[in-house]
Order: structure tokens, then C-alpha cells, then sequence
């Protein structure tokens, strides 16, 4: 049984640590395209896993509890990024059937109707009709499409190509691999804010996740701000209520955002936030650069020892 090294590496009070978990997508079926992407049975299957082992708790009442030293034992979040249409329609449903909540954060400029950057060029790419795809032109490579892996190759390839740009710069990039790719309309996979406010409704926490998803250290720092306090003030629009909590874009400590933007998700008004760094926050955790992390082991075993050594891992204050 994990609950007892859980409990002992996790214990309650002064001596608490929050795990805080990291999600994007929950798919309806595979998809070989999106490997890494839990579909609905294997989510459930993982919830199950930490239902069973950890005290889960809305993130925004787990880091009041933090802040106060009165996390309980097992402490645990979980937290989705970006607002895919597929967290109400998929992942909501069985979460509430478990009993657990959970935060989701959103990037309000792709809400009804949106496609991220990187969902057009994976949409292109699984569409694309040639058997050879030539981005050279566009200083990429030449990539065989002609089977599932390759198409994953030159999916993982292209992202990791491009994904550092500026965003203008980015945005043209992404416009030209759609063109090469066909030209082909991109499917609308973000929330509505009707699925938003529904999601809310039914117990589920929202927090902000800038607009656009921009590499905030790519930005100057007023476009930072602007980015920030916009999608916070868009979300509190819709849901008529305060939003307190705020996800970096992409989220690596040092090279995403840096101490710079720390300092601004608090003048923004934010009460924590949250990077992609692995570990566990606990007593003395910096409340604006909360460690989170994604187990993505299928089996139990395996699933449950990627817990406990990323509760073991040393707190590091990294901006």
C-alpha cells in the first residue's frame, strides 16, 4: 500500500507537502499523435490511484492551508492548463464522479473557438496529405510522414523547432507549416465560455493562464503585465467573480518567466501561482513559484514511485 509512505513522506502541520499535479488534455480515445495525453480510461484509472492514496484539495484552499501550516496529510492538487474543451466535456465528468476537485487554468484569448499555436501544427501535420513534408524553406527540416510515428516525429520536432520564437514571429511560423501542410481549416478545441462557466458551476476552480500563452521572457515587461492582468480581468468578466490564481505559460523557472514576473502576477492582484518545475511545495515554498509535475506512468506500481520521488525531491527557489 502507498498511503503509509505517502503519509510518512507527507505528513500534516508544519511538515506538510503539497503535490500539485499538471495536466492539459484528457482525450476521449488514443490518439497516436497525442501519446502523452491520458484518454478517458487511463485518467480515470490514475484518479482512482490518487483518490485511494492522497487527501486531494482545490488548489486555492490547499495553498491557504499552506500559508497557515495546516495542510493535512497527503496533501494534493490538481490542475489543468490552457482550457480544452476536452477538461469539461471529458475530464470534469470524472472528476465530479470521484469526488475530486480540481483547478483549471485558462488562456481567455482561445475561448470559443480557439486553437493554440501548437494544436494547429499537430492538426496540420495528422491531415496532411504528402508523403514527404519540406519545411526547409522555413528552416526546419524534411520529414517522412508516412506512418503514425513518423507524423509524431515531425509533430515533436516541429514544436521543439519553433516553440521559442516571439510570439508574432511564432504565429507567422505556425500560419506558414499550415500552409505547407494544406491549408486546411484548424478544429476549434478550446472551452466556450458557456463550458467555462459550467465547469465553474459545478465546483471546479478556474485560474489564469495570460491570454495569448506567450514565453512571458520573451515579452517586455509591459506586455507581460498586460498579458497577465488581462486574462485575469477576462476570466473575472466572465465568471463574475475574483480569479487568484495564475499558471505561467509553458512554466520552466529561469527560461519561461523569470523573477521579474513573479513580482508581477502579485501587483496584478494573484494570490499564488503556479510554474512546471518538479518537487513539492511545503513550509517556506515560495507561493509564487509552486513546483508541479505530470507522473505519466501507466502502471500503478511505476505511477506511485513517481509520486514519492517527487515528494522526495529538495525545494529549490529558482528566480
Amino acid at each position: 500500500m502507498l498511503r503509509l509512505p505517502v503519509s510518512l513522506m507527507s505528513p500534516g502541520g508544519a511538515s506538510a507537502r503539497l503535490s500539485i499535479l499538471i495536466f492539459h488534455r484528457v482525450l476521449p480515445a488514443h490518439d497516436p499523435l497525442n501519446p502523452d495525453e491520458p484518454d478517458a480510461g487511463e485518467f480515470e484509472q490514475r484518479m482512482r490511484w490518487v483518490r485511494s492514496w492522497f487527501d486531494v484539495l482545490p488548489l486555492g484552499e490547499a495553498v491557504q492551508r499552506l500559508r497557515e501550516n495546516r495542510l493535512p496529510a497527503r496533501a494534493m492538487s490538481i490542475t489543468f492548463d490552457d482550457g480544452y474543451a476536452d477538461n469539461e466535456a471529458v475530464a470534469a465528468p470524472i472528476l465530479q464522479r470521484l469526488g475530486l476537485p480540481a483547478t483549471f487554468f485558462i488562456s481567455t484569448g482561445y475561448l470559443d473557438g480557439g486553437c493554440m499555436w501548437n494544436d494547429r501544427v499537430i492538426e496540420a501535420v495528422r491531415h496532411c496529405s504528402d508523403a514527404m513534408l519540406d519545411l526547409t524553406p522555413l528552416g526546419l527540416a524534411a520529414y517522412p510522414l508516412t506512418t503514425p510515428a513518423q507524423r509524431r516525429a515531425a509533430v515533436v520536432a516541429i514544436l521543439n523547432g519553433i516553440k521559442h520564437l516571439d510570439p508574432a514571429q511564432r504565429a507567422r511560423r505556425t500560419t506558414q507549416i499550415v500552409v505547407a501542410c494544406g491549408d486546411r481549416p484548424s478544429p476549434a478545441l478550446m472551452m466556450s465560455g458557456d463550458q467555462l462557466r459550467r465547469l465553474r458551476a459545478s465546483g471546479m476552480e478556474i485560474g489564469a493562464h495570460t491570454v495569448t500563452h506567450p514565453i512571458l521572457t520573451r515579452l517586455d515587461l509591459e506586455s507581460a503585465r498586460s498579458e497577465m492582468a488581462e486574462g485575469k480581468a477576462a476570466l473575472e468578466r466572465l465568471l463574475g467573480e475574483p480569479v487568484s490564481l495564475f499558471a505561467y505559460p509553458n512554466g520552466v523557472p529561469g527560461q519561461d518567466y523569470a523573477a521579474e514576473h513573479a513580482r508581477l502576477a502579485r501587483e496584478c492582484g494573484f494570490e499564488a501561482a503556479v510554474s512546471t518545475a518538479w518537487g513539492a511545495a511545503r513550509a517556506g515554498t515560495d507561493l509564487f513559484q509552486l513546483p508541479r509535475f505530470t507522473p505519466w506512468d501507466r502502471s500503478r506500481l511505476r505511477f506511485g514511485a513517481r509520486l514519492l520521488a517527487n515528494l522526495a525531491r529538495r525545494q529549490i527557489r529558482f528566480a
